[in-house]
Protein backbone atom coordinates (compact mmCIF):
# COMPACT_ATOMS: atom_id res chain seq x y z
CA UNK A 1 0.00 0.00 0.00
CA UNK A 2 2.47 2.51 -0.78
CA UNK A 3 0.24 5.05 -1.82
CA UNK A 4 -0.26 5.66 2.13
CA UNK A 5 2.94 7.19 2.05
CA UNK A 6 1.35 9.93 -0.31
CA UNK A 7 -2.55 10.27 0.96
CA UNK A 8 -3.30 10.13 4.51
CA UNK A 9 -6.63 7.48 5.12
CA UNK A 10 -7.68 6.33 8.09
CA UNK A 11 -10.95 5.27 9.97
CA UNK A 12 -12.76 5.56 12.97
CA UNK A 13 -11.26 2.55 15.17
CA UNK A 14 -11.63 1.69 18.64
CA UNK A 15 -8.92 1.76 21.33
CA UNK A 16 -11.22 -0.76 23.94
CA UNK A 17 -8.15 -3.05 23.49
CA UNK A 18 -5.45 -0.53 23.90
CA UNK A 19 -4.07 2.14 22.51
CA UNK A 20 -1.32 0.13 20.35
CA UNK A 21 -3.42 -3.06 19.72
CA UNK A 22 -5.68 -0.16 17.98
CA UNK A 23 -2.38 1.32 16.14
CA UNK A 24 -1.23 -2.29 14.51
CA UNK A 25 -5.13 -2.61 13.90
CA UNK A 26 -4.97 0.53 11.50
CA UNK A 27 -1.40 -0.24 10.24
CA UNK A 28 -2.64 -4.22 9.37
CA UNK A 29 -5.97 -2.44 7.69
CA UNK A 30 -3.61 -0.55 5.20
CA UNK A 31 -4.02 2.45 6.99
CA UNK A 32 -1.54 5.69 8.26
CA UNK A 33 -3.51 7.58 10.39
CA UNK A 34 -7.29 6.82 12.43
CA UNK A 35 -9.65 8.12 15.03
CA UNK A 36 -10.76 7.03 17.93
CA UNK A 37 -12.38 7.96 21.40
CA UNK A 38 -10.95 8.76 24.67
CA UNK A 39 -14.18 7.57 26.71
CA UNK A 40 -17.64 6.35 25.52
CA UNK A 41 -19.20 7.75 22.82
CA UNK A 42 -22.63 7.70 24.19
CA UNK A 43 -22.02 8.83 27.76
CA UNK A 44 -19.41 10.66 30.11
CA UNK A 45 -17.15 7.81 31.32
CA UNK A 46 -13.24 7.23 30.69
CA UNK A 47 -11.08 3.98 31.44
CA UNK A 48 -8.00 5.05 33.69
CA UNK A 49 -5.45 5.92 31.08
CA UNK A 50 -2.53 3.51 30.97
CA UNK A 51 0.22 5.94 30.18
CA UNK A 52 2.48 3.10 29.08
CA UNK A 53 -0.02 1.82 26.46
CA UNK A 54 -0.16 5.66 25.11
CA UNK A 55 3.42 5.54 25.04
CA UNK A 56 3.94 2.77 22.83
CA UNK A 57 1.77 3.96 20.68
CA UNK A 58 3.04 7.11 20.37
CA UNK A 59 6.41 5.17 19.17
CA UNK A 60 4.65 2.89 16.69
CA UNK A 61 2.71 6.03 15.50
CA UNK A 62 6.79 7.62 14.96
CA UNK A 63 7.82 4.34 13.70
CA UNK A 64 5.45 3.60 10.94
CA UNK A 65 5.05 6.89 9.28
CA UNK A 66 2.19 7.92 10.57
CA UNK A 67 0.24 10.92 9.72
CA UNK A 68 -1.46 13.12 12.68
CA UNK A 69 -4.54 11.20 14.18
CA UNK A 70 -7.89 12.63 15.80
CA UNK A 71 -9.46 11.89 19.02
CA UNK A 72 -13.59 12.48 18.83
CA UNK A 73 -15.64 13.82 21.80
CA UNK A 74 -18.68 12.18 22.99
CA UNK A 75 -21.80 12.17 20.95
CA UNK A 76 -22.95 13.48 24.44
CA UNK A 77 -20.70 16.91 24.42
CA UNK A 78 -22.68 20.01 24.47
CA UNK A 79 -21.14 23.04 26.05
CA UNK A 80 -23.77 25.38 24.48
CA UNK A 81 -26.89 23.48 25.81
CA UNK A 82 -29.17 25.70 27.84
CA UNK A 83 -29.28 23.91 30.69
CA UNK A 84 -26.10 24.63 32.89
CA UNK A 85 -25.07 21.12 34.36
CA UNK A 86 -25.16 19.51 30.68
CA UNK A 87 -22.25 22.67 29.58
CA UNK A 88 -20.22 22.00 33.06
CA UNK A 89 -20.06 17.96 32.43
CA UNK A 90 -18.77 19.28 28.79
CA UNK A 91 -16.81 21.26 30.03
CA UNK A 92 -14.72 18.52 32.38
CA UNK A 93 -14.99 16.07 29.51
CA UNK A 94 -13.06 18.74 27.21
CA UNK A 95 -10.47 19.13 29.78
CA UNK A 96 -10.09 15.60 31.03
CA UNK A 97 -9.84 14.56 26.94
CA UNK A 98 -7.04 17.92 26.51
CA UNK A 99 -5.04 16.68 29.39
CA UNK A 100 -5.04 12.79 28.39
CA UNK A 101 -4.30 14.34 24.78
CA UNK A 102 -0.75 15.75 25.99
CA UNK A 103 0.53 12.11 25.90
CA UNK A 104 -0.14 12.17 22.17
CA UNK A 105 1.33 15.24 21.37
CA UNK A 106 1.09 17.09 17.88
CA UNK A 107 -2.57 15.43 17.00
CA UNK A 108 -5.99 16.74 16.83
CA UNK A 109 -9.29 16.60 18.84
CA UNK A 110 -12.76 16.82 16.78
CA UNK A 111 -15.67 17.75 18.59
CA UNK A 112 -19.26 18.77 17.16
CA UNK A 113 -20.14 22.40 18.26
CA UNK A 114 -23.54 21.11 19.67
CA UNK A 115 -26.78 22.49 20.12
CA UNK A 116 -28.28 25.58 20.89
CA UNK A 117 -32.58 24.55 21.21
CA UNK A 118 -34.17 27.16 21.59
CA UNK A 119 -31.23 29.45 22.34
CA UNK A 120 -30.25 32.47 19.89
CA UNK A 121 -27.04 31.49 18.10
CA UNK A 122 -25.52 34.16 19.29
CA UNK A 123 -26.07 32.98 22.94
CA UNK A 124 -24.71 29.26 21.96
CA UNK A 125 -21.72 30.64 19.81
CA UNK A 126 -20.59 32.65 23.09
CA UNK A 127 -20.94 29.70 25.34
CA UNK A 128 -18.75 27.24 23.17
CA UNK A 129 -15.72 30.38 22.54
CA UNK A 130 -15.85 30.76 25.95
CA UNK A 131 -15.10 27.45 26.80
CA UNK A 132 -12.42 27.10 24.37
CA UNK A 133 -10.88 30.38 26.13
CA UNK A 134 -11.40 28.55 29.48
CA UNK A 135 -9.77 25.43 28.39
CA UNK A 136 -6.98 26.36 25.94
CA UNK A 137 -3.37 26.74 26.93
CA UNK A 138 0.03 28.51 25.04
CA UNK A 139 1.06 24.89 26.49
CA UNK A 140 -1.02 22.20 25.31
CA UNK A 141 0.05 20.10 22.31
CA UNK A 142 -2.55 19.57 20.98
CA UNK A 143 -5.19 21.27 18.38
CA UNK A 144 -8.53 21.37 18.80
CA UNK A 145 -11.01 21.35 15.87
CA UNK A 146 -14.48 21.98 15.47
CA UNK A 147 -16.08 19.82 13.21
CA UNK A 148 -18.58 21.02 9.85
CA UNK A 149 -22.15 19.93 10.96
CA UNK A 150 -24.90 19.10 8.70
CA UNK A 151 -27.74 21.14 10.55
CA UNK A 152 -30.21 18.86 12.21
CA UNK A 153 -32.28 20.75 14.59
CA UNK A 154 -30.52 23.09 16.30
CA UNK A 155 -26.94 22.09 15.55
CA UNK A 156 -24.55 24.98 15.92
CA UNK A 157 -21.97 24.46 13.15
CA UNK A 158 -24.24 24.15 10.16
CA UNK A 159 -22.37 26.60 7.93
CA UNK A 160 -18.66 28.22 7.31
CA UNK A 161 -20.27 31.44 9.01
CA UNK A 162 -21.11 29.89 12.24
CA UNK A 163 -18.01 27.87 12.67
CA UNK A 164 -16.19 31.73 11.98
CA UNK A 165 -18.25 33.05 14.55
CA UNK A 166 -17.29 30.77 17.20
CA UNK A 167 -13.56 30.66 16.02
CA UNK A 168 -13.49 34.52 15.80
CA UNK A 169 -14.11 34.98 19.71
CA UNK A 170 -10.81 32.76 20.38
CA UNK A 171 -8.46 34.04 21.89
CA UNK A 172 -5.46 31.29 21.11
CA UNK A 173 -5.72 30.84 17.08
CA UNK A 174 -3.03 28.39 16.83
CA UNK A 175 -4.78 25.88 19.09
CA UNK A 176 -8.05 25.50 16.80
CA UNK A 177 -9.40 24.89 13.44
CA UNK A 178 -12.04 22.49 11.25
CA UNK A 179 -12.59 19.19 10.76
CA UNK A 180 -14.20 19.41 7.05
CA UNK A 181 -16.81 16.47 7.29
CA UNK A 182 -17.98 15.47 3.54
CA UNK A 183 -21.44 13.92 3.96
CA UNK A 184 -22.13 17.08 6.85
CA UNK A 185 -21.14 19.71 4.30
CA UNK A 186 -23.10 17.72 1.45
CA UNK A 187 -26.22 17.48 4.20
CA UNK A 188 -26.10 21.26 4.90
CA UNK A 189 -26.06 22.44 1.43
CA UNK A 190 -22.64 22.87 0.11
CA UNK A 191 -21.94 20.66 -3.49
CA UNK A 192 -19.12 19.16 -3.27
CA UNK A 193 -20.22 16.90 -5.88
CA UNK A 194 -20.03 19.26 -8.39
CA UNK A 195 -18.50 22.25 -6.93
CA UNK A 196 -15.90 21.65 -5.09
CA UNK A 197 -13.60 24.43 -6.06
CA UNK A 198 -16.55 26.78 -4.95
CA UNK A 199 -17.04 25.68 -1.59
CA UNK A 200 -13.48 25.70 -0.63
CA UNK A 201 -13.37 29.08 -1.85
CA UNK A 202 -16.15 30.05 0.45
CA UNK A 203 -14.40 27.85 2.95
CA UNK A 204 -11.31 30.01 2.52
CA UNK A 205 -12.98 33.59 2.39
CA UNK A 206 -14.95 32.88 6.14
CA UNK A 207 -12.42 30.36 7.96
CA UNK A 208 -9.29 30.29 5.67
CA UNK A 209 -7.92 27.16 4.64
CA UNK A 210 -4.84 27.52 6.26
CA UNK A 211 -7.47 26.56 9.89
CA UNK A 212 -8.43 23.24 8.09
CA UNK A 213 -6.60 20.40 9.88
CA UNK A 214 -8.26 17.25 8.81
CA UNK A 215 -11.79 15.68 6.15
CA UNK A 216 -14.11 13.20 7.35
CA UNK A 217 -14.45 11.48 4.70
CA UNK A 218 -18.10 9.75 4.27
CA UNK A 219 -20.82 9.25 0.97
CA UNK A 220 -24.10 10.81 2.31
CA UNK A 221 -27.66 8.90 2.05
CA UNK A 222 -29.18 12.13 1.65
CA UNK A 223 -29.50 14.79 -1.23
CA UNK A 224 -27.62 17.43 -0.61
CA UNK A 225 -29.35 20.16 1.74
CA UNK A 226 -31.42 17.48 3.34
CA UNK A 227 -29.95 18.50 6.89
CA UNK A 228 -30.47 15.11 8.23
CA UNK A 229 -26.85 13.51 8.40
CA UNK A 230 -27.06 10.04 7.45
CA UNK A 231 -23.25 8.33 6.39
CA UNK A 232 -23.37 6.05 3.94
CA UNK A 233 -20.48 3.77 2.57
CA UNK A 234 -17.83 5.64 -0.04
CA UNK A 235 -19.66 5.59 -3.59
CA UNK A 236 -23.26 4.29 -2.04
CA UNK A 237 -24.67 7.43 -1.50
CA UNK A 238 -25.29 10.63 -3.19
CA UNK A 239 -21.94 12.50 -3.35
CA UNK A 240 -20.74 9.42 -4.87
CA UNK A 241 -16.87 7.87 -5.34
CA UNK A 242 -15.89 10.02 -8.10
CA UNK A 243 -16.65 12.89 -5.94
CA UNK A 244 -14.95 11.55 -3.00
CA UNK A 245 -11.71 11.02 -4.98
CA UNK A 246 -11.79 14.46 -5.95
CA UNK A 247 -11.71 15.57 -2.59
CA UNK A 248 -8.97 13.06 -1.33
CA UNK A 249 -6.89 14.33 -4.88
CA UNK A 250 -7.75 18.18 -4.81
CA UNK A 251 -4.56 20.38 -4.29
CA UNK A 252 -5.61 22.17 -1.56
CA UNK A 253 -6.69 18.82 0.26
CA UNK A 254 -4.18 16.28 -0.42
CA UNK A 255 -1.80 16.68 2.73
CA UNK A 256 -4.83 16.50 5.41
CA UNK A 257 -5.60 13.10 7.19
CA UNK A 258 -8.56 11.66 6.23
CA UNK A 259 -10.51 9.83 8.25
CA UNK A 260 -13.97 7.60 7.09
CA UNK A 261 -16.71 7.27 9.44
CA UNK A 262 -18.49 5.29 7.59
CA UNK A 263 -20.85 2.17 8.68
CA UNK A 264 -18.45 -0.78 7.98
CA UNK A 265 -16.27 -2.53 10.18
CA UNK A 266 -12.14 -2.19 9.84
CA UNK A 267 -12.04 -4.87 7.28
CA UNK A 268 -15.11 -2.66 5.60
CA UNK A 269 -12.92 0.63 5.61
CA UNK A 270 -9.45 -1.17 4.75
CA UNK A 271 -11.59 -2.44 1.16
CA UNK A 272 -12.67 1.25 0.96
CA UNK A 273 -8.97 2.71 1.21
CA UNK A 274 -7.93 -0.19 -1.47
CA UNK A 275 -11.14 0.91 -3.70
CA UNK A 276 -9.65 4.94 -3.25
CA UNK A 277 -6.11 3.95 -4.07
CA UNK A 278 -7.20 1.82 -7.15
CA UNK A 279 -9.09 4.85 -8.56
CA UNK A 280 -6.41 7.62 -7.76
CA UNK A 281 -3.75 5.82 -8.73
Amino acid sequence: MTQTKTYALGAHLSCAKGFLHMGKEAKDAGMNTMQFFLRNPRGAAAKPLDEADVAALRAFLAENGFAPVVAHAPYTLNPCSPDERVRELAGEMLADDLRRMEHLPGNFYNFHPGSRLKQPLETAVEAIAELLNRLLTPEMQTTVLLETMAGKGSEVGRSFSELHAILDRVELQEKVGVCLDTCHVWDAGYDIASNLDGVLEEFDREIGLRKLYCIHLNDSLNPCGSHKDRHALLGKGEIGMEALCRVVTHPQLRHLPFELETPTDTDGHASEIQAILQRIG
